[in-house]
């Protein structure tokens, strides 16, 4: 028996009800959600599988974007090769109760990973994020997963399912980093605003709060949507940007995929505590 959409079981459910319901977290809070970055190799697989993280994001990509026949694996770019391939990595992880993110980095990759996870879809009775970039965002290329296409071939495979649609971004240490403008978050409105599914934006930690009047607008436009705040390595940005935008957005619909040591101090600040 299927899942109805959004319901308890499906690949859309909101991942707070989610974990709610199997008493993994105690309130509909988006920064009680533990996550688990790049699991792509199978030792951090492993690790991910083992640790008290409810979503782990992993990357897929083809080993060629020539090759057809290409089997995905997991792994980000620069990286090419991986010791895990996304059928591989699919049956590990299908033996926990986790949530999954995957995140593409072209549309070479979607199709073939569709079908990895056809094979696997009545094991899979969780929430299942799509990952790609589909705009160019504040200091981003242009190398964007056109969204369209990939929208389409995500929907013919999974109708039910929530999107992560994101853009390109920079950040650079020496100079004044502009936001999320207007003009981006428009354009991103207008490729969602036609879909049913839930859809949570990524967003850059270090962007957030001189875009918050832009990121407020986009959210007000559906109750389908939401923000994951994320982090670059290098990025620099306080504890007080997180607070800030802790304050000003709705707790149920920010969820936090942020690095050490920020997000122990984060989750110490708001009085959650962490399980290592």
């Amino acid at each position: 028996m299927t899942a109805t959409a959004g319901g308890p079981g499906s690949w859309s459910e909101n991942i707070l009800e989610y974990f709610l319901r199997n008493n993994q977290i105690t309130t509909e809070d988006g920064a009680q959600i533990i996550w688990y970055h790049a699991a792509n190799h199978k030792m951090q697989v492993n690790e991910a599988l083992r640790s008290t993280a409810h979503m782990i994001e992993a990357d897929v990509i083809l080993p060629s974007e020539r090759s057809e026949h290409g089997q995905p694996i997991m792994a980000h770019p620069p990286e090419i090769n991986s010791d895990n391939t996304l059928q591989e990595w699919l049956a590990e992880v299908i033996k926990s109760n986790k949530g999954i993110k995957l995140d593409f980095k072209s549309l070479a990759a979607v199709e073939p990973s569709m079908m990895l996870l056809e094979n696997v879809k009545r094991y899979l009775k969780r929430p299942v994020w799509i990952n790609a970039d589909v705009l160019p965002g504040p200091n981003g290329n242009s190398r964007v997963v056109d969204a369209k296409p990939f929208i389409d071939t995500v929907t013919s495979f999974f109708p039910d399912v929530t999107f992560s649609l994101g853009w390109t971004t920079g950040w650079h240490p020496e100079k004044v980093n502009e936001g999320y403008s207007w003009t981006m978050v428009k354009e991103m409105e207008y490729i969602c605003n036609e879909l049913n599914q839930p859809v949570t934006f990524p967003v850059r930690a270090a962007l957030v709060r001189q875009s918050c009047s832009q990121l407020l607008w986009l959210l007000k436009q559906s109750h389908r949507y939401s923000l994951t705040i994320w982090t670059g390595k290098n990025d620099s940005y306080s504890i007080e940007d997180l607070l800030f935008i802790r304050d000003h957005f709705d707790k149920k619909r920010v969820f936090y995929d942020i690095l050490e040591p920020q997000n122990h101090e984060f989750k110490q600040a708001i009085g959650i505590k962490i399980n290592l």
